[in-house]
């Protein structure tokens, strides 16, 4: 949004917000807020920026994860599948955008058609979507390839729900709205008037630190009601303070290693299997204090999770380097041809863990003759696309819409938008190829292990640690309940004290 329009909108919408939380017998003051990533814009179109929004309590999806792990509607009523290509979804009456304009059909279609007209993502799953108003609660959508189970197609972080409005920005229907935004720093956010509950919620002041250390020293110098993803050093000094409150949660989300498999020396999968071979996924757990090993690509609460520990061998993994023409040089590093075998890792500050992760990476590879470079680099995704890296460490939600099909499409399929490790294998593609064409549970669950064995075989990733993570809040918030991973940090029952 221009400066200038959020500007002169976040004066009145904050006075306004004051207003009624003071009303109400709340805290005037907005509540503070602090997490090591911000939305990198109010496109909802562009980038992750869906996914940021809706973690930001400004927008919403048709369907969504609830906080038992099941996939329920939230704009939408229902979802009735016509035939192979078409379903029919039902709107939930009385729902209306922050500016009060009614949430319809034609609406929510205008923004759809600009997320998927913009959004590679958003293709993941059923390739490009129309959609249509057949009245105001009614959208007929069209998928290019079948969709057995489109509420999860819709609960996609991508799909956020929004209309654009005359001033060319988006209307969303979360329970804040947006006040005030200043990139990469801070987002100013007020209570949703024409979202249920606004009088009983407080306008929120939510800031991007560079680092979690700072983070945490604004939290325990009283600067931050909420601190989201503490790193796990520091958690048992916080317990210690009686004004704040830590909470832990397990996450949906997979710790991983992508292996950039159009690198020279990545493209041979036999050190593609040494490397995997070399990760002590216990050790690693133990590094950030919290977590357990990788079984695969999902975390172990899921029914399509892996099912066996990933193996630390380093014995065989000496062994694949060996077969590969890898000798270990007087120096105990490998070489063929006369040159090392040296690799470049790199990871982003906005996922700690990971950064503590990075040199017990270098310290595991070095035990098998890998000499590691690392890099800690701020826009991971830009580096990453580009593929100036041998080796990323990555933070992702594997499932979050419940099911194991989106990941898979949207990060390992062949040519997909976010394959950073650049693997393509038709074998792998045609196992992707049957979750179009089966609804069934229970055969989902299937085609994710085959999935997860072509992986192991061809390793364009190794799966590291599945995270628990840590929030510290003040007494105002001590009522707070994480969930959801980090798709849902601000809510409607955010549990702000009376």
């Amino acid at each position: 949004m221009s400066s200038k329009f959020l500007s002169r909108l976040g004066a009145t919408w904050l006075a306004t917000a004051v207003m009624s939380t003071a009303a109400a017998g709340f805290a005037a003051e907005p509540l503070r807020v602090g997490a090591t990533y911000i939305t990198s814009g109010t496109d909802p179109a562009k980038g992750s920026n869906g996914w940021a929004l809706t973690s930001h309590g400004v927008g919403e999806n048709l369907f969504t994860v609830d906080r038992d792990g099941k996939l329920v509607p939230e704009l939408a009523d229902k979802a009735e599948r016509n035939d192979d290509l078409t379903w029919t979804i039902t709107l939930q009456p009385g729902r209306a955008f922050s500016d009060g304009s009614p949430v319809t059909a034609k609406a929510l279609a205008a923004g759809f058609d600009n997320t998927f007209a913009n959004n590679k993502a958003a293709l993941a799953t059923g390739g490009k979507l129309s959609f249509a108003a057949v009245d105001d609660l009614t959208l007929k959508v069209t998928t290019e390839k079948p969709v057995p189970y489109i509420q999860a197609l819709f609960a996609e972080w991508p799909l956020v729900a929004y209309t654009p409005a005359a001033n060319g920005e988006a209307l969303f229907t979360g329970p804040y709205s947006i006040a005030a935004f200043k990139t990469d720093a801070s987002i100013t956010l007020a209570p949703n008037a024409h979202f249920a509950g606004a009088d009983s919620r407080s306008p929120v002041e939510f800031r991007k630190f560079g680092d979690a250390q700072s983070m945490t020293l604004a939290l325990e110098s009283g600067e931050l009601d909420l601190a989201f993803g503490l790193p796990s050093e520091v958690v048992s000094r916080l317990k210690t303070n009686p004004d704040l409150t830590i909470k832990s949660f397990p996450v949906g989300y997979q710790y991983l290693a992508f292996l950039n498999t159009t690198r020279p020396l990545l493209a041979d999968v036999k050190l593609r299997q040494a490397l995997d071979l070399a990760f002590d996924r216990t050790e690693l757990a133990a590094a950030i204090n919290g977590g357990e090993p990788a079984t695969g690509a999902y975390a172990a609460y899921f029914p399509f999770a892996g099912k066996n520990a990933r193996v630390t061998d380093l014995d065989k993994a000496a062994a694949l380097l060996e077969e590969a023409g890898w000798t270990k040089g007087s120096n105990g590093t490998r070489e063929k041809d006369g040159k090392p075998l040296r690799l470049l890792a790199i990871t982003y500050p906005q996922r700690p863990d990971l950064v503590t992760m990075l040199p017990v990476v270098k310290a595991q590879l070095a035990r098998v003759g890998v000499e590691l470079d690392t890099q800690v680099v701020e826009s991971i995704q830009q580096v990453a696309s580009a593929g100036d890296f041998d080796i990323a460490l990555w933070a992702q939600h594997t499932a979050p819409s419940g099911d194991p099909a989106f990941f898979l499409n949207s990060m390992l399929r062949t040519g997909a938008s976010l394959n950073y490790a650049k693997y393509a294998s038709p074998e792998f593609d045609a196992i992707l190829d049957r979750f179009a064409s089966e609804g069934e549970p229970d055969a989902r669950v299937s085609i994710a292990l085959d999935a997860q064995d072509k992986l192991f075989e061809d390793v364009p990733a190794s799966f590291l640690v599945s995270p628990v993570w840590y929030v510290g809040v003040s007494k105002r918030l001590e009522n707070y309940q994480p969930w959801g991973s980090d798709y849902h940090v601000l809510r409607a029952d955010i549990g702000e004290a009376k």
